[in-house]
């Protein structure tokens, strides 16, 4: 029988004080500390969603909006945003706050793509979601979107469908020389 939980069930918010050996040489948390701390909880809401250990399939973009310092209080929360079969994308928002003045920045926000293991490393089922917001939907159908849109770009550049010709001018404006052909 299939079993569908609420979002709200599986999220998780995690907060962190930045120290100085999470610092890179500029003085600023390093963004490989904090891509390590984002797929620790993206790992924790989606096993805590499917019952099941699970492992980092993809991560859709990371844009480092804002650079964190040492002193501020690094604060992640994660919700699973969408389920497919055996695979769950979690959604993640990361904030720093400075804590002498209150000031929170909004520092990124991804998506990372899990999938369920069992005990000998198959894929297994996850529960669906309970869709029962504008705001789960709305997350549930963006998720959709953002596949179809990796599934279009990787079809685009497959190599025996790509066609230099088509993108050769593109790239003439670009900060590049192409020597292609000469």
């Amino acid at each position: 029988m299939k079993t569908y939980k609420h979002s709200k069930e599986s999220r998780i918010t995690i907060s962190q004080l930045m120290l100085p050996s999470h610092s890179n040489f500029s003085g600023k948390i390093h963004g490989g500390h904090v891509l390590n701390l984002m797929d620790q909880i993206a790992f924790a809401c989606a096993s805590k969603h499917s019952r099941h250990y699970c492992v980092t399939a993809s991560v859709n973009k990371v844009d480092f909006l804002n650079s964190i310092d040492v002193g501020e209080l690094l604060t992640m929360k994660a919700s699973v945003n969408f389920t497919g079969r055996t695979s769950m994308v979690v959604g993640l928002r990361v904030e720093s706050e400075n804590i002498q003045t209150g000031k929170v920045k909004h520092c990124n926000s991804s998506y990372f793509t899990m999938v369920a293991k069992d005990v000998n490393g198959n894929n297994v089922e996850v529960p669906g979601l309970i869709l029962d917001d504008e705001e789960s939907i709305r997350r549930f159908a963006r998720s959709i979107k953002r596949q179809e849109h990796g599934r279009l770009r990787r079809d685009l550049f497959k190599d025996e469908d790509f066609r230099v010709e088509e993108y050769i001018e593109r790239l003439k404006d670009q900060n590049a020389t192409i020597t292609y052909g000469q």
